[in-house]
């Protein structure tokens, strides 16, 4: 059997397993669960296995969405189970299941399915932590980013609940999770094993079943941040899970003592409104790999007035997912186009739909039609790197600042000279007499390409590159390039494949 992947499990799943064991049980918990460690193998029928000793086999069976949602979709076949260590363990051991991405699946099944079809595969929001590719790709550090429990919709979105109150069960709920992440704070990312996750789990559910999708993605990413403490991931800051302990508490404190207003309550449907007949053209590919065992693609587009658009294909599969969506089929419109061609090359849409955040969505009404794509030093695409760099870095935070946004700063585009590696970046110069900027890997995964593209262009100081993308909001004068470009007219620069088309995405193409 080969080796597999843990799919990733329902918060609530967890919890209950966690709830189910003995006091005993629970101080040999974490050991367990990092007795998990590469023993999971591929099983019949899509199954994931996972063997203690010759007697023991605990096998996971995910549902169609990939994770495993129900408490029977995870057995183990000692006499002890289901309320045994050997399957709590397994779940422990698994990635937390996106909620934000499940819920977006459902909302786009049942728009399409309003209009007739059904749900493109794969169009479920990148991670931003999310998380969308600004939060765990945005960051590059694995961490999610969303918006705050007290942060609006936006213009144009869909609320799933608007309240002038909250509900008693808003407030028991708020008070749930003030107590839970209190208790996780307290005992800090040393003592705060699976059993602590585990009450946050219960109390993110509990907010979930109260209508507050917020209030639960915050929990969920306190988790994941404790996980990555723990683990001490290469991605893993403390600051990221310093401010998603801010974030959970502060909201939680609001809707405890209910004060929150109704942005808090607001539901996490993702609404695509009608955007007529759109022309974009593509700008790069984009890895998306979160702490909660999904991984895809986001393709970068530019549309009229150089609005920024995005097609993602997210699902869940981990690094291998993410590495191999990058080539995959583009599902919109029955564009004959997979990802690496769209992000060199265009499509003309009839019939778009388009989410606040620039996302474009797929229907029985949307039409697309592969178009010739441009060269970043041609029209529109040049004018993202025509702008004064403090302008475009000052625009790009604002609008990531905005609640439609939801991905993290826009990307901006500037001509730079390295002038050589320091520690964990790169240091450039934007010419024409710019700043200094740090060049950071967008994504530390050492399967991705972005770390080894990095180090190459770091042992050539004095090259001249056209980069392409997104400020760090929690760095000053730091960009995470996505892809890079020869400067037009310049040397020494870029000598890149013909087939390129001129520009190279720094997590798939190696320099």
């Amino acid at each position: 059997m080969s080796t597999a992947s843990l799919p990733p499990v329902a918060p609530e799943v967890l919890a209950e397993a966690v709830e189910a064991l003995t006091a005993r049980l629970r101080k040999k918990l974490d050991a367990a669960v990092a007795e998990c460690a590469g023993k999971a193998t591929e099983g019949a029928d899509g199954t994931v296995e996972v063997r203690f000793g010759e007697d023991t086999l605990v096998t996971l069976a995910p549902g169609p969405s990939g994770a495993v949602t129900e408490a029977g979709q995870a057995v183990c076949s000692c006499l002890l189970a289901p309320r045994c260590l050997h399957r709590t363990a397994v779940l422990g051991a698994a990635p937390i299941a996106d909620a934000e991405a499940s819920a977006e699946v459902g909302a786009e099944a049942s728009d399409a399915a309003a209009e007739g079809a059904s749900p493109a595969a794969g169009q479920v929001g990148a991670l931003s932590v999310e998380p969308v590719p600004g939060s765990t790709a945005a960051s590059g550090s694995g961490s999610e980013s969303g918006p705050g429990l007290g942060s609006g919709s936006g213009p144009g979105s869909v609320e799933d609940v608007v309240a002038a109150s909250l509900t008693p069960a808003q407030t028991r709920a708020g008070a749930a999770l003030w107590q839970a992440a209190s208790e996780a704070l307290a005992a800090g990312v040393t003592a705060g094993g699976t059993v602590v996750q585990a009450e946050l789990l219960r109390a993110a559910h509990t907010a979930r079943l109260a209508g507050l999708p917020r209030a639960e993605a915050a929990a969920l990413r306190v988790v994941r941040g404790l996980r990555n403490a723990r683990e001490q991931g290469r991605g893993q800051r403390l600051s990221d899970l310093t401010a998603a302990f801010r974030e959970l508490l502060a909201g939680a404190f609001a809707l405890a003592s209910g004060a929150a207003g109704p942005g808090a309550v607001g539901g996490a449907r993702r609404a695509y409104e009608k955007g007529g007949s759109l022309r974009v053209l593509g700008l790069c590919r984009e890895p998306v790999l979160s702490a909660t065992g999904y991984g895809g693609v986001t393709t970068h587009l530019l549309g009229p007035g150089g609005a920024f658009h995005t097609v993602s294909d997210v699902r869940p599969g981990g690094i291998g997912r993410a590495k191999g969506a990058g080539t995959a089929s583009v599902a919109l419109g029955g564009a004959v186009l997979d990802h690496a061609g769209l992000a060199r090359g265009g499509l003309l849409i009839a019939g778009a739909t388009v989410s606040a955040d620039g996302r474009l969505g797929a229907g029985r009404s949307v039409r697309a039609t592969p178009v010739r794509g441009a060269a970043w030093s041609e029209e529109p695409v040049a004018a993202l790197f025509a702008r004064p760099v403090r302008e475009a870095v000052a625009a790009a935070l604002d609008a990531g600042a905005e609640p439609a946004g939801g991905t993290g700063p826009e990307l901006l585009g500037c001509d730079v000279e390295v002038l050589g590696a320091a520690e964990d970046h790169l240091v450039a110069r934007v010419l024409d007499g710019g700043p200094l900027v740090r060049l950071r890997v967008a994504h530390p995964h050492p399967e991705l390409a972005h770390t080894a593209n990095l180090r190459r262009i770091g042992g050539h100081p004095g090259l001249l590159l056209r980069v392409l993308g997104r400020p760090d909001p929690d760095r000053a004068a730091t960009l995470r390039p996505l892809a890079v470009a020869p400067v037009p007219g310049a040397s020494p620069t870029l000598r890149l494949p013909e087939e390129w088309l001129g520009r190279a995405d720094l997590g798939y193409d190696r320099l």
